[in-house]
């Protein structure tokens, strides 16, 4: 978060491209302290030339969600993602390194891939078939050198590269060469979550979602627990709203935890067997992160429910919901996950109907921004600031990454202190 007084010291736009929404006068709903803050315009989820920028500042400047790390588990996989207008391949090369690239031919910029694809060692221009090594470095130039052009070089002409790096299962990318490294990015969320050990997770399910709302508001639809009781009345019965907790320190991220998971009413999502060797605290809990901008993490005991999130339009999302059990050979009793997948698949489907809903009214009503709950919507507080830094900053040198709450009982407003802390908070 941003002092606006700071603003003009850390590179934040006044105009220029962008209008409005790039000025820092904009966000001062967003900037205030949380007991006073506002929430976001409504322009925010679904005007046109909000849409056009945050694809610009967020998507092609930020760390991106693009999928699992299984996703190009063998040599030749190749992926296809959008980084805000942007469109890249991601393979993994023969030496077993994951590489990026933008999706455009060095000769007259063809579109190499449309789709994920398996191909061999090579990848190909489909128009004059100039071919390139899985480290994008240029091999073939079919007849391009019958007549020798002046000083043509094949190694001046690769891929363009893309970074594109690993957290446990997830797969990011980013545009930036100036974003902080995903290490900085995602800040003790590698040392909080160690102890699941979530490299050694795999894919069981993935199914996909087109949902009419902006990718904010389901974002801070996960992000707060202030509508549990009402859209979501069975999952309150095993994550109960008086057993939330904050969970989050310095990061790119927000976070809260359920201390304990209760299977006093339900037991669905108890029903596969635990990871072993996790402590008490893990064992007991389900952990809540959104990782900014676009990838939603639930983390219990015995599953992993992720959810990605892509803006496709003004107004519309597709949200690739994938399930992660604990380590190859551990996918557990078909009808315990059968009875896992059903539950949260019908509280996604709450989600997504309220979220819709929220769309609906934000564009019909337009009504000004309202205030946040401080007891509740700290963690969309968090994440506005973020999104603001984002819009408003010219360069990601001077991107602030937010701190970690304090010690004690001084930022939980009213959640309490949770009585089975995890061992980072320890």
């Amino acid at each position: 978060m941003v002092d606006p007084t700071a603003a003009e010291s850390l590179g934040f736009r006044e105009d220029g491209p962008g209008g409005q929404w790039c000025r820092p006068a904009t966000w001062s709903g967003t900037r205030a302290p949380l007991t006073s803050a506002t929430g976001l315009h409504p322009g925010a989820y679904g005007d046109p030339e909000f849409h056009r920028i945050e694809q610009r500042q967020v998507f092609e400047r930020a760390w991106v969600c693009v999928g699992l790390a299984d996703d190009v588990a063998t040599t030749g996989r190749l992926i296809v993602r959008r980084l805000g207008s942007r469109s890249i391949i991601i393979t993994r090369d023969g030496d077993g390194t994951v590489r990026g690239f933008l999706n455009s031919c060095r000769h007259r910029g063809t579109e190499l891939a449309r789709s994920d694809c398996t191909i061999a060692n090579t990848i190909r221009c489909p128009y004059h078939r100039w071919g390139y090594r899985l480290d994008g470095k240029l091999i073939a130039t079919p007849f391009f050198e019958d007549v020798p052009r002046d000083g043509f070089d094949r190694a001046d002409h690769g891929l363009v590269p893309v970074r594109v790096d690993a957290w446990g299962v997830l797969l990011f990318a980013c545009l930036d060469p100036e974003t902080v490294p995903l290490t900085e990015w995602l800040g003790d969320l590698p040392d909080r979550l160690a102890g699941y050990q979530l490299d050694g997770w795999r894919k069981r399910e993935e199914q996909t979602f087109h949902i009419e709302a902006d990718w904010k508001l389901i974002s801070e639809n996960f992000q707060e627990y202030y509508h549990l009781r009402w859209v979501h009345p069975e999952l309150a019965k095993v994550s109960k709203v008086d057993d939330h907790y904050r969970y989050q320190g310095p990061g790119m991220y927000c976070g809260q935890t359920t201390t304990p998971v209760s299977a006093d009413d339900r037991d669905d999502w108890l029903a596969l067997p635990p990871k072993e060797d996790l402590d008490h605290s893990d064992g007991c809990s389900g952990r809540f992160l959104a990782i900014f901008p676009n990838v939603l993490l639930s983390v219990l005991p015995n599953h992993v429910f992720v959810i990605r999130l892509d803006p496709v339009a003004p107004g519309r999302t597709v949200e690739t919901c994938t399930f992660l059990l604990p380590g190859p050979g551990n996918d557990g009793d078909e009808a315990a996950f059968a009875a896992t997948r059903k539950f949260w698949l019908e509280v996604n489907a709450e989600d997504i109907d309220i979220v819709e809903r929220g769309q609906r009214g934000l564009t019909a009503g337009a009504v000004p921004a309202g205030p946040l709950s401080p007891r509740f919507e700290e963690p969309l507080h968090r994440f506005h600031n973020m999104l603001a830094d984002c819009m408003t900053l010219d360069s990601m040198v001077g991107l602030p990454v937010p701190t970690g709450d304090r010690g004690g009982s001084a930022d939980l407003f009213g959640s309490g202190l949770n009585p089975a802390p995890p061992a980072i908070e320890r």
